[in-house]
C-alpha cells in the first residue's frame, strides 16, 4: 500500500504550536518515506513524524527535514502494529507569505511480502529440517 498525505503551512503553524496531520496507516511495514519541498520552501518549512511521543524522523531527536524543491527519499524497516499504525506529522514554517504544499508519502507492505521468511525458517529449509 503507498499513502500519500499533504498540508500547506500557514503563519499560525509555528515550531511552539505545528500543525499536527494525522496520518493513519494500516498495520504492517513502513518500507518507504518520501517527503517533498516544493520549490519555494526556501528551508523554511518543516516536518517531524511522529509515533506517539517517539520522533521517529528525522532520527536524531529535535532536528526537522526541510528543503527546497528538494524530495528527501529513504528506505525503512518500521513495523506498525495493529491498532497502533497512526504516525503524525508536525508541520510548521517560519515564511510569511507563499507558502508552498508538503506531501508525504509512505509504502507499507505486509512483513510476509518483505521479508518472506525468518532466519529460522531458511536455516530449517537450509539444513533439511
Amino acid at each position: 500500500m503507498f499513502y500519500t498525505f499533504s498540508y500547506t503551512p500557514d503563519t499560525g503553524d509555528t515550531e511552539s504550536s505545528p500543525h499536527e496531520l494525522e496520518m493513519q496507516l494500516t498495520a504492517g511495514v513502513i518500507h518507504q518515506v518520501d517527503v517533498l519541498f516544493q520549490d519555494g520552501c526556501n528551508h523554511e518549512e518543516f516536518v517531524q513524524i511522529w509515533l506517539e511521543d517517539f520522533q521517529l524522523w528525522p532520527t536524531n531527536r529535535g532536528e526537522k527535514m526541510r528543503g527546497n524543491a528538494t524530495v528527501i527519499s529513504f528506505r525503512e524497516f518500521h513495523t506498525l502494529k495493529p491498532g497502533n499504525s497512526m504516525l503524525t506529522a508536525k508541520i510548521w514554517t517560519t515564511l510569511s507569505a507563499d507558502f508552498k504544499e508538503i506531501l508525504i508519502n509512505i509504502g507499507v507492505l505486509p512483513k510476509e511480502i518483505i521479508q518472506p521468511f525468518s532466519f529460522k525458517e531458511l536455516l530449517e529449509a537450509a539444513i533439511g529440517e
